[in-house]
């Protein structure tokens, strides 16, 4: 999902073109009915290392990597932990030049190798795994695959994975600050966290869209399921295909095609087009350093003592 804060201009004309993409995917959609580290350990490795993933167009392919809205969480943690960040594609939209499906998975891929080469240089260092918007997306995709234990490192590895505006949050994921409404756009993960699940903590902001789409709004979720799909990886068929079906589900629960159709009109799509100037001018998605959580932390203040803590 992108990211609003990054000096992009939402003019009318782009708000036009979005919400005729959602209005064009959820068209579409409704007519589809372990291996382990070295065991030895260098006197030379963290005690934590933390992969970093940041968020739409905060990197890009031939930038260096940028912390963005991840730096107050990774800057002077202890000097026991040790932290990359991932450069990838970064985009959201076709006409960027890499869908959004094929730049999470860039993303996901990288983190991956990153993790691999720690690994096995280092058989004693704890992992730590945090993402923002995007970076969640891709993030908490890789914490799902280590914890199935199908990854490049067992579940015990990892000491914690720390979620900012995750498309994908899930309303069972353990929250951290007021709990958010819904679900993330893209849609739950199939399967959760499995092995990681207690280890991983989300945040996201109660009027951040991305993170917290309503569960009505079925035009958004199938945008957001079209958006993950569009990396057209054979190997998660069966994974598309039981989101796309809770998704259908859910909607011929509510009303069904009429009430698609409802939401596909051209006054709902001149309220959607106002909604989403309103979240983008609201910059809901962009604050979460100084979005509160309790006990006088931010978002961003908190997930970097959680993390400073497992070093």
């Amino acid at each position: 999902m992108p990211t609003s804060g990054i000096g992009v201009d939402w003019s009318g004309m782009q708000l036009k073109k979005v919400v005729a993409a959602l209005g064009a995917s959820a068209t579409v959609l409704s007519g589809m009915v372990f291996g382990a580290g070295s065991a030895s350990a260098d006197s030379s490795c963290p005690s934590l290392y933390v992969v970093a993933i940041p968020g739409t167009w905060e990197t890009g392919k031939d930038k260096k990597p940028q912390p963005g809205m991840l730096a107050g969480v990774t800057n002077n943690l202890p000097r026991t932990a040790d932290v990359d960040y991932v450069t990838y594609a970064a985009t959201a939209f076709p006409w960027e030049g890499e869908v959004y499906g094929n730049s999470k998975k860039e993303a996901v891929d990288r983190a991956r190798g990153l993790i691999s080469n720690m690994a096995h240089a280092c058989g004693a260092t704890k992992i730590a795994l945090v993402g923002y918007s995007q970076g969640a997306d891709a993030a908490g995709d890789l914490a799902a695959e280590i914890g199935t234990g199908l990854s490049v490192v067992p579940p015990e590895r990892v000491a914690g994975v720390g979620l900012i505006s995750d498309p994908r949050r899930s309303p069972t994921d353990v929250q951290v600050g007021a709990p958010a409404p819904g679900a993330g756009a893209g849609g739950p993960r199939v399967g959760g966290f499995g092995w990681v699940s207690d280890r991983t903590r989300s945040i996201c902001a109660v009027d951040d869209l991305y993170c917290a789409t309503a569960p009505d709004d079925f035009v958004t979720r199938f945008a957001g399921f079209l958006a993950q799909a569009s990396d057209a990886n054979p190997a998660n068929m069966w994974r598309y295909q039981i989101e796309a079906g809770n998704i259908m589900n859910d909607l011929f629960a509510n009303g069904g095609v009429p009430t698609l159709q409802a939401q596909l009109t051209d006054s709902a799509n001149e309220q959607r087009a106002k909604d989403l100037e309103r979240f983008y001018k609201s910059q809901a998605h962009t604050l979460y350093g100084s979005y509160p959580v309790g006990n006088g932390q931010t978002a961003v203040s908190w997930m970097h003592n959680w993390i400073a803590s497992m070093a």
